[in-house]
């Protein structure tokens, strides 16, 4: 149900799993599940609006990692860790979790986990200016998950590398990523990121060439109509600021401030993260 983008029932059953296994995890302290669990529930709450939750969550699946004195658990907790704060757009936090984890991966010998965290770790160069050499690796731990087979969730790969190229001012090359992500949600079904994939598109589009604000401005609508039908509300809020920035420079205020304004004041949590506060930005632009 992650996978699928039905975020709500995905949380519900999450939620219902840690509570089976919470008498489990004392008896049974290498039990893997309970990690794994908490990692997919921090991610799902992300989603679903909820960034302190979520927080909140993957300090859990921490603790139960270290707890079970698990190198594998271990090592999966922090590149789960490193993903949310890719989530939460933190690039400092997301480069020290995934070098931990990759440590402790090559330490143990945990080859089918180096492409996963090498690509966080890219993720997070990539989005602290270091782009070329993000990308690299990126691609580096992309072509190790290809290797294994594991290319169920491309697209939740292939939109970060795309926006990594949009940031180097490679839009055509971030562009090149997106239909085959596209097309591979159609094939698997799997759709956690499509409204982020749409909203990108839309953001390499104008990236590309100002003359391309029609198309644009269709891309964010699919993307706003896909985050309301997930319940994705951090996906809905990113893409709301970028279609009412994009409304902004065409002149129109007012409808931009409309569209953006209640989709910020419905959370509740979260306000110092990058999302939130780049959303307050605008609207306080939009009133003056």
């Amino acid at each position: 149900m992650f996978f699928l983008g039905e975020l709500t029932a995905a949380h519900a059953h999450l939620e219902q799993v840690t509570a089976l296994l919470a008498p489990w995890q004392d008896r049974f302290p290498t039990f893997r599940s309970g990690e794994s669990t908490l990692a997919y529930t921090a991610w799902t709450l992300w989603m679903l609006g909820y960034p302190d939750q979520a927080l909140t969550r993957s300090h859990e699946m921490l603790t139960y990692a270290r707890e079970s004195l698990h190198a594998f658990n271990l090592a999966r907790a922090l590149h789960s860790v490193a993903v949310l704060h890719r989530l939460r757009r933190e690039g400092a936090a997301t480069q020290e979790w995934a070098e931990a984890s990759l440590a402790l991966v090559t330490e143990q010998g945990f080859g089918h986990q180096v492409g996963f965290t090498t690509f966080e770790r890219g993720q997070a160069l990539a989005a602290q200016g270091q782009g070329e050499a993000g990308i690299a690796q990126m691609h580096q731990g992309l072509a190790a998950i290809r290797a294994m087979g594991l290319t169920h969730a491309l697209s939740v790969w292939s939109a970060p590398l795309a926006e990594a190229y949009g940031r180097i001012g490679q839009a055509e090359e971030g562009l090149r990523l997106l239909p085959e992500a596209l097309a591979h949600m159609d094939h698997t079904g799997v759709r956690v990121y499509e409204a982020e994939v749409y909203r990108l598109k839309g953001e390499l589009l104008l990236e590309q060439s100002s003359s391309n604000q029609t198309e644009v401005e269709t891309c964010f609508h699919q993307a706003m109509t896909i985050a309301q039908k997930q319940s994705a509300k951090s996906w809905e809020l990113r893409t709301a600021t970028s279609l009412a920035r994009l409304w902004q420079q065409q002149g129109k205020r007012q409808e931009a401030h409309d569209l953006l304004a209640p989709v910020y004041e419905w959370f509740t949590e979260g306000f110092d993260t990058a999302d939130l506060k780049d959303a307050k930005a605008l609207l306080d632009e939009l009133a003056t």
